[in-house]
């Protein structure tokens, strides 16, 4: 490594004790010094609990999606109850609701069963959330596509080429033109060379990419990928109104290092946010530019000048967020006690005038000092911003384990309220929309020590609701979770409009039958097809005979048209578990290798004489 200079000297000190700063965290035998139990009164609390009481019967008013982190999944929230509704299998298998064991679900988690999920992204019109689609990614470089009619994965699109460690997406644009990603990870690309790690800073590269995204039916498909240096990306976000066209993108490791990132990553005073015109790298890749890397065109913005800049910002930033008017551009340093607010029309001019500072690898870094508007002293370890509907946004503290509170225009920190541990993300009511709701905000910390009744050493993370809708923020609630709620998105349940039956008209799958006198079985040589119905409260045919060995297929309609009758087919010893909600038609396909007499029954409690719904599989062995 280089001879570090004395600034650099004292930024690695910097760096050393903001580490000694975490180890000292991370061992803490209690909560935090200080920490409040909850309200401090008696009227604080009944205040909060009247906030947060949804009477039995009542709706809630916001749905939050939060991300499952390595379960794979993404949990729905009602606000301000703080009640898990639903868990939304993606990445992993999920035998509650029969996820990754029919057909349709196993084929689309091919032949990975986990996925790091991190930034739930619904889609948008104009700005706003529409209610139709949400988009998540995880780490092996995979976007999926719930449905938000029916809160279903239906689409797994990837592993992209030259991803890797897909951490930087699913951030989608104004319109859900695209999905964005970005690479946590430099390799060598494409995938499959092998290249010495002392030429990382040469012959490693990272990738942006955008997802093409179907303004129909949501189905995604390849759209283009730019070429970076080898920096690690982290957040980002997409521009709106006034920036729309852009997508900006954190990043840290701009030294290039290897080895001890805490260490050799830390050596210069600041990193970088990306600044990328997608719609001028469309063009290119429409007027045929790009090179063919991975099956995939790649832009390199050496050779196409204009689609990619780099703005300077604070030590290893995690966060960037744009404000509701698109005229901001947020970036968060973690090793720093500032936020930097980057004004768009600046950044525009500094690109007409060419004011730069140098380059990396072809792309131009504008001047710091030409394209900010302020730096905010909102605290120790800034994170992630989020924005209210009067002008405040909202910035997580990591090392002060707060969320500071903040004027637009004004750049003045007007309050600050303590979380319970760690706050990572936070996330506001439509708060990275172009119209905020205000009212709600959830703190998304990474631990919850001394919060809860011990469940071993195995705990919870933390997730607390803080009420937005006076001058001062108030904690209202906290809930636990399952690892990890890394980042959410709250919209107004006005916005969504689930069905709960598949109406019968819809169902075009050309084995689905509807009346009990077609369901059989019949047989193809050693492929069986079984023709099943499910009704209360009967699973018809009750018996299947097969031979062993065949290739059983078996076809299951739930013909029920009422909302709740959902019914389930668990297959004994054959590891096949199904649940068909009303009006759906799943398969199971599997090869029939163990003889003998199986049983198999409905899984979902579906009426008085559930216990009668069963049948059996007789597998006859070879002679």
């Amino acid at each position: 490594m280089r001879q570090m200079s004395g600034k650099w000297k004292a930024t690695a000190a910097a760096a050393a004790i903001f580490t000694a700063a975490l180890m000292v965290w991370q061992c803490a035998p209690s909560a935090p010094k200080g920490a409040k139990k909850g309200p401090a009164n008696a009227s604080d609390q009944s205040v909060a609990a009247m906030k947060t009481y949804v009477a039995p019967g009542d709706l809630d008013d916001f749905y939050m999606f939060a991300s499952g982190g390595h379960s794979g999944q993404i949990y729905v929230y009602g606000l301000p109850s703080m009640r898990h509704l639903s868990t939304i299998p993606v990445y992993t298998p999920y035998p509650a609701t029969g996820y990754g064991f029919d057909d349709e679900s196993k084929a689309m988690l091919g032949g990975l069963t986990w996925g790091d999920v991190h930034h739930p992204a619904l889609s948008e019109t104009n700005g706003d959330y529409d209610g139709r689609w949400l988009f998540v990614n995880e780490m092996n470089g995979r976007v999926a596509r719930v449905d938000l009619r029916d809160f279903k994965t239906r689409q797994i699109f990837g592993p992209m080429p030259n991803i890797s460690g897909n951490h930087g997406s699913a951030f989608v644009t104004p319109n859900t033109e695209y999905s964005m990603m970005a690479s946590r990870f430099s390799i060598p690309i494409p995938k499959g060379k092998s290249v010495p790690i002392d030429k990382y800073a040469t012959e490693y590269k990272g990738v942006i990419a955008a997802v093409k995204i179907d303004p129909k039916t949501g189905a995604m498909s390849q759209g283009f990928q730019i070429l970076t240096p080898p920096f690690d990306w982290d957040l980002g976000d997409a521009g709106k109104k006034i920036s729309d066209g852009w997508m900006f993108w954190t990043c840290y490791n701009s030294e290039r290092a290897t080895g001890k990132l805490e260490v050799t990553s830390a050596q210069k005073d600041r990193d970088y946010i990306a600044a990328v015109d997608w719609r001028a790298a469309e063009k290119a890749i429409a007027e045929g530019k790009g090179d063919l890397i991975g099956g995939v065109k790649v832009l390199d913005p050496k050779k196409v000048p204009g689609i990619f800049y780099l703005l300077p910002c604070g030590k290893s930033p995690h966060g960037v967020d744009v404000s509701p008017d698109g005229k901001y551009v947020i970036g968060s340093g973690k090793l720093q006690g500032v936020t930097t607010v980057f004004n768009f029309e600046k950044i525009q001019t500094a690109i007409r005038n060419k004011d730069f500072t140098g380059d990396e690898d072809g792309i131009p870094v504008l001047k710091y000092e030409s394209i900010k508007d302020a730096e905010v002293a909102v605290g120790l370890g800034p994170l992630h911003t989020q924005f209210g509907g009067d002008g405040y946004a909202y910035t997580s503290l990591f090392v002060d384990s707060a969320i500071a509170k903040w004027k637009l225009g004004t750049w003045e920190v007007v309050d600050k309220i303590p979380m319970s541990y760690s706050i990572g993300h936070l996330a506001a009511a439509e708060g990275d929309t172009c119209t905020p709701k205000g009212k709600y905000l959830v703190g998304l910390n990474k631990l919850s020590h001394g919060r809860h009744l011990s469940v071993g050493p195995s705990q919870p993370e933390s997730m607390q609701l803080v009420d937005i809708s006076e001058e001062k923020m108030k904690l209202l609630y906290d809930a636990f979770t399952e690892p990890e709620p890394h980042y959410a998105q709250i919209v107004a349940a006005k916005t969504i409009h689930p069905i709960e039956v598949y109406p019968k008209e819809e169902n075009k799958n050309p084995l689905a039958i509807w009346d009990v006198k077609d369901a059989g079985v019949t047989r193809q040589g050693t492929n069986v097809l079984a023709k099943v119905v499910l009704v209360r409260s009967t699973i018809t045919p009750t018996a299947i005979e097969v031979n062993q060995g065949d290739t059983v297929k078996i076809v299951m309609t739930n013909i029920e048209q009422t909302t709740d009758e959902l019914h389930g087919f668990g297959l004994l010893d054959y590891n096949i578990n199904i649940v068909v909600d009303p009006g759906e038609t799943k398969t199971v396909t599997f090869k029939a290798d163990k003889p003998g007499v199986f049983p198999y029954y409905c899984t979902n409690f579906c009426s008085a004489l559930h216990q009668e719904m069963q049948g059996y599989l007789i597998v006859k062995g070879k002679s």
